[in-house]
Order: C-alpha cells, then structure tokens, then sequence
C-alpha cells in the first residue's frame, strides 16, 4: 500500500504498464489449441495521424480483444496501414511544391523516392498515437498495404480477375476528380447540397427567325458540348419543337431536338440540353439516340480547344462568366436560385466532373452475389441491423467498379501494352504479375521475339479500395489471395474467419461488401462474422468533427490531459451503435473523476488491517451477501450485454455498479471506524468484490485497473490483468431475503437522509426512529449505521412533530422536537396531502372507467390498482400526522 501515491497519476502508470505488456509480449498469439478470436484494424492512412473518429473505433475493438482474452480465447488483434493512394500523392506532391518541384518535372521513379521517404517519416506517427490510447495489437503482425508480400497479393488477385474475364479495360463515363486529376468510383463521391442557380437560356428555332425554345440548366459553361436537345413525346408545351433544329448560344452549333421519355416534363421548361461528354445520362441518351460526343473540359477542369470559347479558363470561372456573356448578347431569359446536390471527391471535395474516359473495371455482379446471400441469411451479422437493408439496397444495384486511377503512389496496373504507343484504346496488351511473364505471355500472343523494350506497362494505379479488400485475408497469407490452387497456412487456417469488424456505417459498402467479395472469391467464405458499425463523433452542436470546422480536438492531447482510461471512458459512455457519438470534453473528465474514485476507494480497502478475532457484524454480513448477488447479476448482465454489442449498457452497468453500489453504498457501511480492524470475513470478501471489479472493468479501462490489480495481490514477474479470467455469473443467487433487506435497509436510510437535508440537521445529531413493524437485525443495523439513527423502536401510532416517510408499505416516524418548525411542518404535510389527494382522484376515475378496464391489458389495470393502494397508504399516514400535530 505504501507504494500508491495518495493521487492517480495515469501518465505515469500508462507508460510503465504499455512497456510491461510490449516487454512480456503479451499482445502477441500464435496458433494454439484454445478458441480463436480475431480482429482486423481497419487500416488507417500510413500518413495520419489519430482522429476522434480512430480514437472511438480503435478502443471500441480493443475492449472486444482484451475481453475476449480474459474469457480464454486466443485473440489476435492484427494492425496495420493503407497507403492511400489520393491522400498521400497529394500530401507527397504539396510537400514537392512547397520546395520548388513540380511534379510533372521529375520522373515516376524520382516521386516514388519522395513518397517512400514521405511514407517512412510519417507512417509511424498513427501507430505510435494507438499505442498511447492503449490498443493491445500484436505488433509483431503489423501489416502494409504496400510491402512486398501483400503487393504481390494485390498483383495475383488482378491477373487472376482479369484471366477469368472479370477485369476489362473500356471508355466509359466515370467521376474525374479535377484536382487530383484521377478518377473515381462511384462511392468515391459525396453529394453535397450546394445554393446555385437554374439560368434559363434561349436556344434559337434554325429557320424560324427570333422564335426560339427556352432551355434550363444548372451548368451554361457546358453548353459548348451540347449535341442536341431533347424534349418528351408526350409534353404539349413542348410539341412544337418536334423535328426542329436548335441553335446552341454564342456558339452557333445546330442540333437537332430528339424525342425520349426520359425527359422530365415538369423540370424547368420541359427542355433538356444534351451534353454526352460531361453527364452520365446525357452519355446514355446520346449512346442511345447515336450523338456526337464533345469533351469540352482537360483533366484539370479547364476548357480546351472543342470548347471554342473560353479555351485554358477553370470551369467555375467560365460559369461566372459566361452567365454575363450570355446576357449581354440576348440568350439569358432568366435566373432564379436552386439548390442542388453535387457530387464531391471523397478525397479533395472539389465538384466531381463526369467524364468519358479508358479505365480499368471489374464486373461485379457475379462477385456480389455471395456477399449480398451472406448478409441476408445472417452468415455475417450487421450491428445495427438498420444497415442490413443499406446493404442489401447497394448490393442488389451494385455497378462495374472503376479500379484505375491516374496516380504513381500505389500498386501498378500489371498490365503490358504490346507496342510503344500502347495508350490507345485498340492497343494489345497483357496482364501478367511480373514484366517478364508479361514478355512470355506477348510473345504468345503475337508469335513474334518481342524484347522488353516492346512493352510498356500501364501507368496508372489500382484504386485503394482494391488491395484493402483482401486485407483479412492477405494478413495471414499474403499467398493465397488470387492463388486458386493454394494452400492456406496455418494462420489463415486457425484464425479466419475474424470475429468481430468495427468499422464505420459510410464504408459499409467501399470497404465491407468488398471484403466479403473478396472472402468469398479466394477465402472460401465470410472474412468475418459480425459488423459493428460506429457512428460518427460530433461537438454538442452536432456538427461532425473536422480539422477545418476548428471543433476537433486533438485526441493525444486529451490522453495527456484525462489519461487514457478517462479518454476511453468518456468516448463509451455515450456510444450508441451505429448512431453518431455526442462528444464533449466533459464526457473525459467524467472519466478521469471514475478513475479518481476507483483509486482512492483502493486505498482506502488496503488501508484496512483486519484482526483474526474480531467477529462480523450482522450489517456487514447482509452487505456482503447483498453486493455478492449483485455483483453476480451485473456480470450476467453484461455478458448479454456484450452479446448484442450493447458496449455502452455494458459500461453504464459496471460505472453505476462501482460509483453507487459499491463506493456509495458498501463501503460505506462496511468499511471501519477510524483507527478500527475490521473482521477477516469482511476484508476477505471486500479484496475479492474488488478483483473482479477491476477484471470487469479492465477492457475498457485497461492502464489503472492494471495498476490496482497488481497492488491487489502478490505477482510473478510477466502475471497480467489482461489474462486474468472474468467472472462466471453463477445460476443460483445468495438469498433473496439478503438482496430484499438491503434494498429495504437503502430505502430507510435515502428517506432519512432527505430529511435531515430538508430540515438542515447534520448526520452528527442522533435521530430516534419509530416503525410501525419489525425490522430484521441486519436491517436495523445498517440503518443505524448509516442514517445516525441512535435506537429504533416499535410505534403504535403517529408521533406528534414527527417526520413521517414510507418504505415500502411501512411507515417509519422521526421524533424532530425542538429540531424542527411545527407550523412548517404542517404546511408541508398539508401540501403533500393535498397532491396526493388530487393523484388518487385522477386514479380512481381511471378505473372507475369501464372502457379502461376492459379494453387495457390487466397489467396495466393492475398497475393503476397498485397505485391506488400505495397512494391511499399513504393519505392515511399524512393525516395521522396532522391528527397528531393538533393533539
């Protein structure tokens, strides 16, 4: 006891128990013959740095892993990194710029240096920040998306789709990120409402002098590109322009007017511009109705020569523009404001541009058809479950998947174009996961001695998302991913499917779907059997936390400030699955108060010296008998708890359990006068409740419950909570009539505290306690201990000046005398009385109600006939006591 300080200082002990743990090699697991559970680290960025958004998921999964040790399974908690190819060439190229270098100036090999050293500076900062919030990973199975191993993963799982024609190449429509002038997949794109305006223009009649057809659109800088305008066959406005030629503002290009159903008749003036270069479904109707195709915009969103106008300008800078353009020459009719959704890069939030473009795609219908199954039949169960429908929404229309992007940090295509100007679309090519495979495999395919300068390999790279969907599989065997044939290794063999996925609802399909693809492509089926989804972390305004909203703080600076029990703690208690988090600070200071309290009622249990001889009291035997059951009913509770992934209820439990039950209410009564030995029962029993406090409380407080539990008892060098097993509840309960009188007992002394707090009269003053009924010894005891009460005897009736309370159906009578104002007392009674009086007639004219009484459920009834009973109760005692304050 001696060697805790009289204050919790969790810096100290955070840092002295994560070396113990790293020391003795406790996070790490190998194959064994105990139940396996395992967890997968949603991999954060290599360049990161740790978020509130980390900072919840990541101690949400540490919670799962380290309960899943003391329950004695073998868990593995595998870690590791993405090398998110947007987010890191664009930080690499900032960093390039901000010394003098272009980009487009130096050589791929050239970036590529600067972005491993970029990698190498920065990727460890995330890895060392989870360490600080406790995260028990093995780290000696720290994985990357980008080394050696998991890239072959990558390469072999391409060549493989692509072998079984579920990889093409094609020009296609996609989402152009202007900015990071790369495409993206359609769940790369975020749509934001945006204030804009809705300019209605007018398109000249060819032929029919200044008669012309209004058009709407939200876009006149892409008015360059138009190729036609289409109207509904079935819109009378609009049936004048049937067969008619238009021509296009400032431009003077004729296009004809098309007829289509797609029209929406009700959408601006019924006329719709035409542009299949720059949206997806004008694409499809100019594919449809065989128009031209005019790209007006470069890969960095400027307009180019086919624009006419206009030609090097930023296409927001052309809408401003053009819109005074137009006016001035007679083709604005009007403008009105209009709110829209826009489609946003995940990545760079610049306005997406749709774009025709030759990309790589993977067909994914086949591949969803599994994953989509295994969701549906409960295989892989989704918590919450409002997401199973989300899923399988996504799923049923799930599109071809865009995997190119036109980036140098990532995995190269390995595809080999068979001629120096292979970038052509009709180009020949080979996929193969070396270049001299892909040699060997041009040579069959042309029948002539190509050499390696004969190829070119793709400049592009995969898309992210493609190698972190194999990222359960390949971190156990990076072989097997893509390798039909192969055997799995004893890892994968022992630990897959993982147990547990936490991970949020917004990459529920980016990331999650893909996995189970990939599962059930090359792992043999589900990559997991549960999905827990978070939410996400907002301020009390509930604005989602951002680095450019100012309102996110920073999470090792609250680690340094709360400790990183408090930190957990305050990120728990308020974690409702799948809904989004309400954080404020005050939630970490709430945490680090709980550890405060748990540290000094440690030291006040180790400062106890128990006597062999002295016996235990009535009152400390119902307390134990009391607090055992309870402590055995929250722990079957939290199991449940735990098996529906109800880990703040869990919490919750333990937090009120330790702060109410145990501090407020058994130690209390059984801690010792001052100076006093306490009995051996006691102590024993009190040091016993004590360890397996700390053994439920460790997964989510692991540092101090480590630092207590170590105090607790004797340990060999190496013992940790961590492997200490949890508590089984047991079937059978103490007596009921132990948890009945303490409950009793609780009841007595709440009522006569809140009356010596009414009228101002300090524990220190003894109280006379009269009732109307026996109380058991262990009842009377605890009473006297706790509420001050000097002696309690029989009543047969009503004290005059007494303070009157009910527990249960007992009525109990304090004597105040002198102590108390009688003129006071009475007003008090005589508006207690009158409340009571006015709820019981609300009560019986409930149930003097036939239509109530016949058509509500008889629990209910029942209820209303309990309340009646009590509320008569107690009338009747009130006026006894103003009977007797008029003796």
């Amino acid at each position: 006891m001696g060697d805790l300080p009289a204050i919790y200082s969790p810096q100290a002990a955070e840092k002295r128990w994560y070396d113990y743990w790293m020391r003795h090699r406790l996070f790490c697991s190998v194959p064994d013959g105990r139940e396996p559970y395992a967890i997968v680290i949603p991999p954060p960025n290599v360049t990161g740095v740790l978020h509130m958004g980390h900072m919840l998921n990541c101690t949400i999964q540490d919670v799962l892993v380290r309960r899943a040790r003391m329950t004695g399974k073998n868990a593995c908690w595998v870690p590791g990194t993405d090398h998110a190819s947007i987010a890191t060439e664009a930080k690499v190229t900032a960093k390039l710029a901000a010394e003098g270098i272009n980009k487009n100036n130096i050589s791929r090999p050239e970036f590529l240096q600067h972005a491993w050293e970029w990698t190498r500076t920065h990727g460890g900062i995330i890895i060392e920040q989870l360490k600080r919030l406790g995260a028990s990973c093995d780290w000696e199975r720290i994985n990357f998306t980008m080394n050696p191993d998991y890239s072959r993963s990558v390469t072999r799982v391409f060549v493989d789709l692509y072998n079984r024609g579920k990889i093409y190449r094609g020009v296609r429509m996609v989402n152009w990120d202007p900015k990071a002038q790369t495409a993206l997949s359609d769940e790369e794109v975020i749509h934001k409402e945006q204030q804009g305006k809705l300019y209605f223009l007018r398109y000249t009649i060819a032929g029919k002098g200044n008669a012309c057809a209004i058009v709407a659109t939200t876009r006149p800088e892409t008015i360059m590109g138009d190729t036609a305008v289409a109207i509904n066959p079935r819109n009378p406005k609009t049936a004048h322009l049937k067969g008619q030629r238009l021509i296009v503002p400032l431009i003077n290009r004729e296009v004809p007017v098309i007829e289509d159903e797609y029209v929406d008749m009700e959408f601006g003036t019924g006329c719709l511009k035409v542009t299949p270069a720059h949206d997806i479904n004008d694409y499809m109707l100019g594919q449809k109705h065989n128009l031209p195709i005019i790209d007006i915009f470069d890969s960095n969103g400027t307009l180019n020569a086919n624009a006419q106008l206009y030609i090097g300008q930023d296409r927001f800078d052309v809408r401003r523009q053009i819109e005074q353009d137009l006016d001035a020459a007679g083709f604005l009719e009007k403008t009105e404001p209009y709110v829209n959704k826009v489609g946003c890069s995940e990545r760079t939030n610049v306005p997406i541009e749709p774009k025709l473009s030759m990309q790589w795609f993977v067909r994914t219908k086949d591949l969803a058809q599994p994953a989509l199954a295994a969701v549906m039949e409960g295989r892989v169960q989704i918590y919450p479950a409002k997401f199973k429908n989300t899923y399988r929404h996504w799923m049923e229309n799930i599109k071809d998947w865009c995997i190119s992007r036109q980036l140098w940090w990532g995995h190269r295509i390995p595809a080999w174009y068979i001629c120096p100007d292979g970038a052509g679309g009709g180009a020949d090519f080979v996929a193969a996961q070396t270049a001299e495979e892909a040699l060997e495999l041009a040579r069959k395919k042309t029948g002539r001695h190509l050499q390696m300068q004969d190829l070119r390999q793709d400049e592009d790279c995969l898309d992210t998302w493609f190698s972190s969907w194999l990222w359960p599989l390949s971190v156990f065997d990076p072989d097997l991913a893509g390798s039909p044939n192969a055997n799995p290794n004893n890892d994968f063999r022992y630990y897959y499917p993982t147990a547990d996925l936490v991970t949020g609802p917004d990459i529920l399909f980016f990331w999650v779907a893909r996995m189970i693809m990939a599962g059930y492509e090359w792992g043999g089926g589900c990559p997991f059997r549960n999905v827990y989804l978070t939410g996400i972390v907002r301020d009390k305004y509930g604005r989602k936390m951002s680095k450019s909203l100012g309102n996110s703080p920073d999470p090792i600076a609250l680690i340094d400030q709360y400790g990183a029990d408090g930190v957990r703690l305050g990120l728990l208690l308020t974690l409702p699955a799948g809904n989004d988090l309400p954080f404020n600070e005050g939630l970490c200071e709430q945490g680090r108060n709980f550890c405060n309290k748990i540290w000094n009622a440690f030291r006040l249990v180790k400062s106890w010296e128990a006597h062999p001889a002295a016996p235990q009291p009535d009152y400390a035997a119902a307390a134990v008998e009391w607090f055992g059951a309870l402590l055995n009913a929250s722990a079957a509770k939290i199991n449940s708890d735990f098996e529906k992934y109800r880990l703040s209820e869990a919490l919750m439990e333990l937090y009120k359990l330790y702060w109410d039950e145990f501090s407020g209410w058994y130690l209390e009564i059984v801690k010792p006068l001052r100076g006093q030995p306490i009995d051996p029962a006691t102590c024993n029993a009190t040091l016993q409740f004590f360890d397996v406090l700390l053994r439920l409380l460790h997964p989510f407080m692991p540092f101090i419950t480590e630092e207590l539990w170590q105090n607790l008892a004797p340990r060999t060098e190496g013992e940790s909570i961590m492997y200490a097993p949890l508590p089984v509840p047991q079937a059978s309960s103490p007596s009921r009539d132990a948890a009945a009188d303490f409950d009793f007992a609780k009841q007595i002394v709440t009522n006569i505290r809140s009356i010596r707090q009414g009228k101002n009269i300090p524990l220190q003053t003894p109280l006379q306690l009269f009732c109307k009924g026996a109380l058991s010894a262990p009842v009377a005891a605890i009473v006297k201990r706790l509420a001050g009460i000097s002696g309690i005897e029989a009543a047969d009736g009503v004290r005059a000046g007494a303070a009157a309370f009910l527990a249960g159906t007992t009525e109990f009578y304090l004597p105040l005398g002198h102590l108390a104002d009688a003129a006071q007392e009475r007003r008090k009674l005589e508006a207690d009385l009158a409340h009571y009086v006015k709820f019981l007639a609300a009560v019986e004219a409930k149930l003097a109600n036939p239509r109530f009484t016949a058509s509500a459920p008889p629990a209910v009834v029942s209820l209303e006939r309990k309340k009646q009973s009590d509320v008569q109760s107690k009338i009747k005692a009130i006026e006894e006591q103003i009977a007797a304050m008029q003796d």
